[in-house]
């Protein structure tokens, strides 16, 4: 389920994909100049790969309580945690994506994995079941991966929502809205007439990005 809204006048901060990264998201959102009156959008895949994923969900429960302007996208990893947890995802696909390190930054033991769901706080997983699909404002759409060109919002699929690669990236279509997306990682922002690619690959040495708009402004932090 998406949602979607009408504030063109308010300065939007997106931010990447996070990855666990929780020191680094940290710094760059103090590096931000937003106020309260000011949109805050995180992209999602908040999880797997990096050090402190439960530390990251933690932190952004908390900032959503002090920022209510925040909206929390879901993303792939996030997806495939919730599958895991339902036993509905291949458990060798999941930890080869990272999915170990979030289950281990709860404390869960490798012997309880199939039962992490009871190791997770009640309040990370209500964050993590209500993640919003997309968010929409008057000229952009905000997605974790993007859209599958040529298909109407309401017809695109949850799975290329979340992991749709090359056909998006390299499609020159008119999305009727400028679609600003993570997922993919490029070493500089993508930026094109149709769309804008903030994942920076931080956890694979890179940087996390974010946007600020209207004014097309990039700021980043390294990998620590």
């Amino acid at each position: 389920m998406g949602s979607e809204g009408s504030i063109e006048e308010k300065r939007i901060f997106v931010i990447g994909d996070i990855h666990g990264m929780k020191n680094e998201m940290i710094s760059l959102i103090h590096s931000l100049p937003f106020d309260d009156k000011d949109l805050i959008i995180f992209l999602g895949d908040y999880i797997d790969r990096g050090y402190d994923s439960k530390g990251v969900i933690d932190f952004l429960i908390n900032f959503k309580k002090i920022h209510p302007n925040t909206i929390c996208l879901i993303g792939n990893h996030e997806d495939m945690l919730l599958s895991f947890m339902e036993g509905k995802f291949d458990r060798e696909i999941y930890f080869f994506n990272g999915g170990e390190k979030t289950l281990k930054s709860y404390g869960i033991p490798p012997s309880e994995y199939a039962y992490a769901k009871r190791y997770i706080p009640q309040s990370h997983l209500d964050f993590l079941n209500n993640l919003s699909l997309y968010y929409e404002t008057d000229r952009y759409l905000f997605v974790h991966a993007g859209l599958k060109p040529g298909i109407p919002l309401n017809e695109q699929r949850r799975n290329d929502l979340l992991w749709i690669r090359d056909e998006f990236i390299y499609s020159k279509k008119d999305f009727g809205k400028r679609i600003v997306f993570g997922h993919t990682v490029f070493e500089e922002p993508l930026v094109m007439d149709n769309k804008i690619g903030i994942d920076t690959g931080l956890v694979f040495g890179g940087k996390l990005t974010s946007l600020e708009l209207p004014i097309l402004k990039f700021y980043f932090v390294s990998y620590a």
